[in-house]
């Protein structure tokens, strides 16, 4: 592999953790936050998310674009989501807007709090699992997921997944500026969506091409090391220190509060705003 994922975490406080932290608090975090709908909550959630990030060093003119490509993406998945479902508020009292033309769908007080409450979680997700891919030394991805039990195949799987995608990345700019030296540029402005697909198309078998090729020779390369025929041995050695542990206990003292108050109080219910609900009355 001729990159490995961007360090743009190297330093910080979070990149000094022990890695396998980083992600048991992703999964501690995400079973916490799917207990919650109260937006009270949820802006809490968030708060602590965007501060636990906010550890991890990360410059926002590094990450700008994964920024934006995600919350685009959770945006229209909110809003579609919402669209879909705002006549399926079970057990809810609705005051509504307006009704949507054509699909017939009701935007009422309730549907837009339960869309920002949903666009909140996932934006928490987000911002705590963000450190796993930029502030987890590039070598330490398969010991991290061997200590933790996975089976070794499947945490060198990991390892090599996240060392192929920049990788790719790699070959299909070098794959452009091959076309463009041959007179062809392929992500050149003219014509519509149409015309620049067919322009990108002829780079999917060169990038195909040599996709298979650099994965035969990863394969090759750990056939003639043995790799499969008995337990792995990792030159990285991984031990928790007092401040790892006292991070593991803090979010799963927070999932394990959460997940009883969903069962035994309201956090598990949609909250309006009083004031939503008054505009809706007018």
């Amino acid at each position: 592999m001729n990159i490995a994922p961007r360090y743009l975490g190297r330093g910080s406080w979070l990149a000094r953790r022990d890695p396998r932290v980083l992600v048991l608090v992703v999964v501690l975090f995400i079973i916490a936050a799917i207990q919650v709908w109260d937006g009270r909550i949820m802006a809490a959630l968030l708060l602590l998310a965007l501060l636990y990030y906010r550890t991890a060093g990360i410059r926002f003119a590094d990450v700008r674009r994964n920024w934006i490509a995600a919350l685009t993406l959770l945006t229209i998945v909110v809003v579609v989501n919402t669209i879909l479902t705002g006549n399926r508020l079970e057990g809810v009292v609705v005051h509504p807007f307006f009704t949507l033309p054509i699909i017939g769908t009701v935007v009422s007080a309730e549907s837009l709090t339960y869309a920002a409450s949903q666009w909140m979680r996932y934006v928490a997700m987000v911002a705590v699992g963000f450190p796993v891919a930029f502030c987890v030394a590039p070598a330490d991805f398969g010991v991290t997921f061997a200590r933790l039990g996975i089976p070794e195949k499947f945490a060198v799987g990991v390892d090599l997944t996240f060392r192929f995608l920049p990788s790719l990345s790699v070959d299909y700019q070098q794959t452009i500026d091959a076309q463009r030296i041959r007179g062809h540029d392929p992500t050149a402005k003219r014509g519509g969506p149409i015309a620049r697909l067919r322009g990108i198309a002829p780079l999917l078998t060169p990038l195909t091409v040599n996709a298979i090729a650099g994965a035969e020779d990863t394969i090759d390369a750990m056939d003639l090391r043995a790799f499969g025929t008995g337990r792995r041995t990792w030159l990285r050695h991984l031990a928790l220190d007092r401040t790892d542990w006292l991070i593991l206990l803090g979010f799963a003292a927070l999932a394990l509060t959460l997940t009883i108050a969903g069962f035994t109080t309201s956090i598990s219910s949609i909250w309006t705003p009083p004031f939503l609900i008054d505009l809706a009355g007018r």
